[in-house]
Parts: structure tokens; sequence; C-alpha cells
């Protein structure tokens, strides 16, 4: 006999970046396991470092770090880390984004731009990423930029559900803040019963970011409650004009919810001033104590990631948990 046999055997093991670890703890919590313990700090320069305590050898390893703010940090930490792990022979490297980095930037809208969303995705396979898994992306497109396979999981009927609930008997209106997000706004419609769709047509300046012109609502809004759903929201201006010129249109109410609250300045103070009743969003991203304002409700996302965890470590099927999502 010429040949040695082993028994076939697997090691999950699960690792956080510095930007979140909350939400990879309570991950690993769902999981029933803990965090793989690690060394990692900056050096005086700002480069970063990372070294794991326990062997990594033949792990199918799931990296998760939520990229808020300071976004390029986390980015290259996250590089460092599957850098790391491939050097150290894990078998299989699943980088978990709940927030895409640099998402929004996934085509060109003039010359000489660049189309950054893809060079993250590159920038992710050759440190050697094997798997990606993200939350809710800007645009479907996305999962294309990244060589190997793609887990797109959505937030919908966790946002939809708690909705449905909190807001059960009213009249609800879905409203999509542009046309863009009209294909989305039709899913949320589905899901929350058939109720009118309504959308808010807007021009925006290609050279000044984060700011939009509302010009009309085409759509059933009046002495309704409106439901903006959008994937994320940054500095707060594009659903605070979307909620004045609804409630200028007639709306009774207005809710919104959407997967990622980056809230960058000056979201607080745009959203604590502004006539929105509630802000439903994910735990994708981290909220600093100042942010967390008493008309935003935060549901966790760890219970549906961990599934998807174990789904593929286990060989199965990511698409089954949205089996009979609308």
């Amino acid at each position: 006999m010429n040949t040695i046999s082993i028994p076939s055997r697997k090691n999950l093991q699960v690792f956080s970046g510095r930007a979140y670890p909350e939400l990879a703890e309570e991950i690993a919590k769902y999981l029933g396991t803990s965090l793989t313990p690690q060394s990692a700090y900056e050096f005086a320069n700002g480069e970063i470092f990372v070294r794991f305590e326990e062997s990594v050898r033949g792990a199918d390893a799931f990296v998760i770090q939520s990229c808020g703010a300071p976004i390029n940090t986390w980015v290259m930490e996250t590089l460092i880390m599957i850098d790391a792990l491939k050097r150290a022979s894990a078998d299989r490297i699943t980088v978990i984004l709940p927030f895409y980095p640099y998402a929004r930037q996934d085509k060109k809208h003039r010359g000489r731009e660049p189309i950054s969303a893809r060079l993250i995705s590159d920038l992710l396979r050759t440190a050697g990423a094997h798997r990606l898994m993200t939350v809710d992306l800007h645009t479907d497109q996305t999962q294309g930029f990244f060589d190997g396979p793609v887990d797109h999981l959505f937030a919908q009927r966790l946002l939809a559900d708690h909705v449905a609930t909190k807001y059960a008997g009213q009249k609800l209106t879905v409203v999509a803040p542009d046309s863009g997000r009209v294909r989305v706004a039709e899913r949320w419609t589905d899901r929350l019963g058939g109720c009118p769709l309504a959308f808010i047509h807007k021009t925006r300046d290609p050279t000044k970011p984060n700011q939009i012109v509302a010009n009309r609502v085409v759509g059933e809004v009046e002495g309704r409650v409106c439901l903006i759903v959008d994937d994320m929201i940054d500095t707060g201006g594009t659903i605070c004009k979307a909620a004045d010129i609804l409630f200028d249109t007639g709306a009774a109410e207005v809710v919104v919810a959407a997967t990622h609250a980056v809230l960058s300045d000056p979201a607080t103070e745009r959203l604590k001033n502004s006539r929105i009743s509630e802000l439903v969003v994910t735990n994708t991203l981290p909220l600093t104590p100042e942010k967390r304002l008493d008309k935003i409700t935060v549901l966790s996302i760890a219970p549906l990631l961990a599934r998807a965890i174990r789904e593929v470590f286990d060989d199965g099927s990511v698409t089954s948990l949205f089996e009979g999502q609308a």
C-alpha cells in the first residue's frame, strides 16, 4: 500500500476586524463558537499589523469586517487579514462585508473616473479571498466584479416584517426616493401585500456628491403613511428632502427603511430636525451613542449572516434562505 489516508475534517473559524467586533461576536454566538484571537495594531506611521494567535492551517476561515469610517483603514486591515490567513495556509477564505465599501462607484458617470467598486473586488481576490458575502449591494451588478462565488444577502424580510407589524392596519404607500430604486420598491410592495407605489422624480448634479434636487412625487401619497425605502442613509440629504416633498404633497406620516446606516455628518442633525417619524435600519454598521436617536430603530442582521455562514460551511444552499421571499 503506497497511500496514506486521513478522515475528512473541516474546521470553521471566525475572524473579526477592529471596525465592528460587536457584530462579529454576535454572529459567532449564533454559530455556537467564538472569535479566533488575534493581535492587531498600527505602527507610528499608520501601517497596520495583524497576527492570529491560533493555528489556522486548513481552516474554513470567515473574516467579518464592517467598513464604516475611517473606511480606508478598515479596507486595508481586511486585505492584510486575508493575506495573513493565506500565508498561514487557511484552506478557504470567505470575506464577509455587511457593508460593501465604495459600492456607489460602480460605473463611470463621466470620462476619467474610476470604477472603485470593481477595484475593491480585485483587491480582495488578489489578497487571497475565495468567496465574498455581503448585504444589499448598492447595485446588483457589483456581484459580477468579484471573480469567485458571491453571496448577496437581503435585509428586506427583516425590515419589512418590522414595518408590517408596527404599521398594521394603516394605509401604506411604498416610496422610491428616485427612479433607480423603483424596482426595489416594487419588491417591497409585494412583500407588504400589494400596497401602492410612488417615486420621487429628482435630479442630481454628478459634480456635487450628496446633493439632490427633489422635483415632484409620482403616485398616491395623500393621507397615507409613506415608507421610503433605500439601501443606505449617508448624509441624510436625500431622505430628508424626500420627506419634505411628501408632506407637501399631503402625506400623513413618513417612515424610512434602509439597510445601511452610514450617517455621515450632518445626518444626525438633519434626521433629528426632520419630520420623519421613524428610521428603521440594520446593524451592518456601528452606530455611536450620539447617533442613536429615539426615532432610529436598529434590527440585527447577525442571525441572517450566521445562517448564511453555516450554509457555506456545510456546503448547503444560501439561496434557500430566501425561498418564499417576494
